[in-house]
């Protein structure tokens, strides 16, 4: 059975949002990485509401690992101006490496615990 790179990340992105859910108190940051840009999303999953996002769309033209650093910055300033202090990292099957460490690093920086 051969599956293709997208299959597996989603297979493994079921893996773990079956054990990871977002509340009130505590939302869940969702990283999605395009082969160009990075969004990011404060996301409460009881009432299915977006707290807080940002995305590299509207930066200066700049690596992507600083695009990552940028957006974990403003999606954690973002998140603290909505009132949010503690969210659950939900890596959405990509490997906790390269942007999506840079962007949880930044997150972390900019004031939200995880």
């Amino acid at each position: 059975m051969t599956t293709n790179k997208v299959e597996r990340r989603i297979k493994i992105k079921f893996r773990i949002r079956k054990n990871l859910n977002g509340t009130a108190e505590r939302p869940r940051l969702s990283v999605f990485r395009s082969n160009k840009q990075i969004y990011a999303q404060v996301i409460n999953d009881l009432t299915g509401k977006t707290v807080a996002s940002a995305s590299s769309l509207g930066l200066d033209k700049m690596p992507k690992i600083d695009q990552a650093k940028k957006v974990g910055e403003l999606v954690a300033e973002k998140a603290k101006t909505a009132g949010v202090e503690t969210v659950v990292f939900d890596r959405n099957g990509y490997l906790y490496h390269g942007r999506i460490q840079a962007l949880a690093d930044a997150a972390r920086e900019g004031g939200l615990k995880f």
